[in-house]
């Protein structure tokens, strides 16, 4: 897509966590209420309840998710002041090892500095670390919170940048209610949803589904293009099926399992990737006028493949040099619990231990020789809470321990039966969180807060070789986990008619793990994952909105990220000193804003756009991402009886927007034209 200037919705409202029970309607067409900014405690874990916290949450709901153009969520979010991917390109071209987010400019790899997940379970991919956008069908969400700044004190690994938390929606009073809708878009692009929920006395049941179908485009620039540039695209299903005890018990439990299955193509004939995974949660929660307890049983199995080829320099013909298979086993729990000591103190307490087991095996075609790497992950953990809120005041403290390892890494060469064993890595960390708000007077609001928070390698990072393009990076295992500090202060003004808010952050990672460059041709490179020396993200987002004035509401979102290289210690003689260098794919500034009018009669009409600075796309600077500005405009209208018209163009003016330089320049997809029906019943 290329994408044209793109007005994000920042919006965040302040709802407190819940747990995975709480009833709630399923989505209909409607209009996109107002996008409110807001202070919480953190995202479903910690202290429910508890809404005065020194983190700032973005929160879109399932009708503003609905309304915003583009075909999967990661699309959606960028709607949110600060939200980055990886590259420049939404997962339904993207090739799944670029899907990393980037939180507070903190920038990202294959693997997030920011932790996604649902119900207290992660879903960043257990081996990679890139997220499945569309693992959870979109009518299965209720809203989605991104808690920008690190909160590896509740979380544990990954949760440098902050967490975006999916809470899904639970089936609601009526007997029955049905939701489904169906579009088509250009690119050869066709799209469905479907969700059915059931209650009675005993029992509650929901049932929801996703397909997505397209043709994609051609990314590589035309200027490069030769015979082997095809389209880049997915064909796609994700499904989810979950069982629920009735709301009003004392005691809940729940049993879901989700399915994604896709397969890509990823530009070019013999380029191509496909994954199957099958997650499966249960959970019980229990709640009193005092506490709250929750349990999560969670697993996982997944099935990766991707083939990789070499391209001739004129880009006519490609040779198959790697096939890879990657099966997955992920197993996990977490326990939790909260108490009301006083009318003003809270405390909580948790344990989650998360168990990966992996193996990839790499087929060199011209050798017909298999590499097959093993090894097994575990993160134990655990935290505990508290906040004081003595009158105008709130204190928030909490730490969290860990003990990450990898262990049992063997390799085995099908031509050389002996094995050989790789580096056992152990490592253990404290997380602290400090956080302070101070309520004045004239609806001003004063926050504060201070963390240390860490990210593992992935074994992705450790022992698989990538390829984006004609980009090569090797694994590295002996790669050790980044270590973040970090602190945050702003303020928070509202008023019947307007609210405003302002933070500075600033964030040091330690060892941060990037791609350090061995070698390079004029169309192609090899890298290697490396422990750097230090990066620094330090900035200033403000944040407005308006209330709704005669069914119009707006709001804006400014960030400045100076995010930069502050040591370095590479050996790589190819590779030059990095030290005050931009972290790639962070731009300096960028720019976020909506515009909403509900006219029920005619069309309710929602206008985002952005603007973003450029970037580079390699650590050494070389490959320029020149800024850009793009727009979306979507409008949906009731008609009769629960079904209601929808229509979408996302990079409304077709603007070209660059991806990628790997180092061949790749574009951001062109004009999306999209349009649907939706049909909604309850009884």
């Amino acid at each position: 897509m290329r994408r044209s200037m793109f007005f994000l919705v920042l919006g965040a409202s302040l709802l407190p966590a819940q747990a995975q029970t709480t009833p709630v309607a399923p989505p209909a067409a409607a209009n996109t209420p107002t996008v409110q900014q807001s202070i919480t405690v953190t995202a479903d874990r910690g202290l429910p309840g508890v809404t005065d916290s020194a983190t700032s949450v973005a929160t879109l709901n399932a009708q503003q998710l609905q309304n915003s153009s583009g075909l999967t969520l990661d699309d959606r979010l960028h709607s949110v002041a600060g939200f980055q991917l990886f590259r420049r390109t939404s997962s339904w071209t993207a090739n799944p090892t670029t899907e990393g987010i980037s939180l507070r400019g903190l920038g990202s790899t294959a693997a997030s500095r920011t932790l996604v997940e649902s119900d207290q379970v992660p879903l960043n991919d257990p081996y990679g670390g890139w997220i499945h956008w569309d693992e959870i069908p979109v009518f299965a969400i209720q809203q989605v919170e991104l808690v920008r700044g690190g909160t590896a004190d509740l979380y544990g690994s990954s949760a440098i940048g902050g967490v975006i938390a999916v809470e899904p929606i639970t089936p609601s009073a009526h007997k029955l209610a049905l939701t489904a809708d169906t579009a088509g878009a250009t690119e050869n692009t066709a799209l469905g949803d479907l969700l059915l929920t059931t209650a009675s006395h005993a029992l509650s049941t929901l049932g929801a589904f996703s397909a997505l179908s397209t043709g994609g485009y051609v990314t590589t620039a035309p200027a490069f293009r030769g015979t082997v540039d095809i389209p880049s695209n997915v064909f796609q299903q994700s499904g989810r099926l979950a069982f629920f005890t009735p709301p009003q018990t004392p005691v809940k439990a729940f049993l879901l399992g989700n399915i994604l299955n896709e397969a890509r193509s990823n530009g070019t004939p013999l380029q191509t990737n496909g994954t199957r995974l099958w997650r499966y949660l249960g959970g019980v929660d229990q709640e009193t006028a005092t506490t709250h307890a929750a349990l999560r049983l969670y697993g996982s199995r997944e099935a990766y493949r991707q083939s990789f080829s070499s391209i001739t320099p004129t880009r006519n013909a490609e040779t198959l040099t790697r096939l890879q298979h990657s099966p997955i086993d992920e197993i996990g729990l977490s326990a939790q619990a909260s108490r009301t000591l006083a009318p003003s103190l809270t405390a909580a307490a948790g344990f989650d231990l998360h168990d990966i087991r992996a193996t990839d095996d790499e087929l060199a075609p011209s050798t017909s020789v298999t590499t097959s790497i093993s090894a097994r992950q575990r993160e134990t953990g655990g935290f505990l809470d508290a906040i004081w809120q003595p009158k105008q005041w709130s204190f928030s403290g909490s730490i969290r321990v860990d003990s990450f390892r990898t262990f049992n890494a063997q390799q085995i060469l099908s031509n050389a039966p002996a094995l050989t064993r790789l580096p056992e890595l152990d490592e253990f960390f404290a997380s602290p969180h400090l956080g302070i708000v101070r309520t004045l007077p004239h609806n001003l609001v004063l926050t504060a807060n201070a963390f240390r928070a860490f990210r593992g390698p992935t074994m992705n990072e450790l022992y698989r070789t990538g390829q984006v393009g004609q980009q090569t990076t090797l694994a590295n295992n002996s790669l050790l986990a980044e270590r973040a500090t970090g602190f945050e202060f702003g303020g928070e003004w509202a008023s019947r008619m307007a609210s405003l808010r302002a933070t500075y952050f600033w964030t040091e990672v330690n060892r941060p793990i990037s791609a350090v460059e061995l070698s390079q041709t004029a169309t192609t490179q090899l890298l290697q994952r490396q422990n750097l020396g230090q990066i620094r993200s330090r900035g200033l987002m403000l944040e407005a909105q308006t209330a709704r004035w005669h069914s119009f509401d707006t709001t804006f979102g400014y960030q400045l990220a100076v995010a930069t290289v502050t040591a370095f210690n590479s050996s790589s003689p190819a590779q030059a000193n990095l030290t005050g260098n931009w972290i790639p794919e962070v731009p300096r500034e960028s720019v976020t804003a909506t515009a909403n009018y509900a006219a029920p009669r005619v069309a309710n009409l929602h206008l985002i756009a952005s603007y973003t600075g450029h970037t580079y796309d390699d650590a050494a600077n070389q490959f320029l991402l020149h800024p850009y500005a793009r727009f979306d405009l979507s409008a949906d209208r009731q008609l009769t009886h629960g079904l209601s018209l929808y229509a979408s163009a996302q990079n409304l003016l077709n603007r070209t927007i660059d991806a990628g330089r790997t180092p061949i320049l790749t574009l951001a997809a062109p004009r999306l034209v999209q349009a649907g029906l939706r049909y909604t019943f309850s009884r």
